[in-house]
């Protein structure tokens, strides 16, 4: 007996996607304005990467690590911010903020820590990070998703035409800026963890576009007269099936991460979810899509349409 495939989305769908971009556009714009006043009021929430501290590696010395306790005893210290983060059963990285006082102080939390977990750790690795590598950190990370963004708007230049690469160029800085306003409005810790995260959302939201921009190009080859808006359309409806089961797959991963994953994790697991779920779905279908139209792409079929009653489909 055969069994019948999942479908979750039909074949012959027909949906309009491109009406919606008289909304998609406007809400797009306003948002991202809010995102960039967002970030200037309120500003990010620099982690420890960034502003610099103390990390300490510990392994512990008979059994497995419970993270918990430690990161109990740890906060009673009253030492600002304290991240832990477990590798393995028994070894755990604790980043502590730094603290005033020059290098007097970062030493004074070294011997606070030392007291309190006592003998049952290993001490691995003491570091101190301070202000000026964690400033050449967060440069070396803002450098690092510029050149992204620049290495991807080349290879997209090359792989297709200037409307497409401008077009999903446009889609991708849409999709950083309302990450980033998230971030400030919410004061997650930005971090290298962040810094992964955007450029996992730069990653996946051009690889849902780049989809879609491939349709559309076999699209504009194989039908010579369509109109512009019935042809995006149809690219877009010929990969919804693929983008509702690719979407689906990351959420329910990123939202068992978010909701299980840990302190460790917790800031990762939400700007991914908040990046890819809530923003890279929609900016791939409502913004990347209709952005050819003003862009130029196809604008001769749609002269040629308002000549003619009915436009033609031709097949090479």
């Amino acid at each position: 007996m055969r069994i019948p495939l999942l479908r979750l989305v039909p074949d012959d769908t027909k949906i309009d996607f491109v009406q919606f971009r008289r909304i998609s556009f406007p809400l797009s714009a306003i948002l991202s304005i809010l995102a960039v006043l967002a970030y200037f009021h309120y500003g990010l929430n620099l982690g420890i990467d960034f502003k610099g501290g103390t990390i300490i590696e510990v392994q512990s010395k008979t059994e497995k690590i419970d993270i918990a306790p430690m990161r109990a005893t740890l906060e009673k210290l009253d030492l600002g911010e304290v991240q832990l983060q477990q590798f393995g059963a028994n070894e755990v990285l604790i980043r502590i903020a730094q603290q005033p006082g020059g290098d007097a102080a970062q030493q004074a939390v070294v011997t606070k820590v030392r007291a309190a977990l006592g003998d049952a750790v290993e001490y691995r690795r003491v570091e101190v990070v301070g202000p000026r590598v964690s400033a050449e950190l967060l440069g070396y990370g803002i450098i690092g998703l510029g050149l992204a963004i620049i290495g991807i708007l080349i290879y997209l230049w090359f792989r297709f035409e200037w409307q497409f690469a401008l077009g999903a160029m446009i889609a991708n800085v849409h999709d950083i800026a309302l990450t980033i306003g998230f971030m400030a409005i919410t004061q997650i810790d930005f971090d290298l963890t962040s810094v992964a995260a955007l450029l996992t959302i730069l990653g996946y939201s051009l690889n849902d576009t780049v989809v879609i921009y491939d349709r559309i190009r076999e699209l504009l080859r194989k039908y010579k007269r369509l109109p512009m808006k019935e042809l995006l359309n149809e690219g877009v409806n010929q990969t919804l099936s693929r983008s509702v089961i690719t979407h689906i797959t990351v959420t329910l991963a990123l939202v068992a991460l978010l909701v299980w994953g840990g302190r460790a994790i917790h800031g990762f697991a939400a700007v991914m979810t908040f990046g890819v779920v809530l923003v890279g779905t929609y900016t791939s279908v409502f913004i990347a899509a209709p952005m050819l139209m003003y862009l130029g792409v196809g604008a001769h079929r749609d002269r040629e349409s308002t000549t003619e009653n009915t436009p033609a489909r031709v097949t090479p």
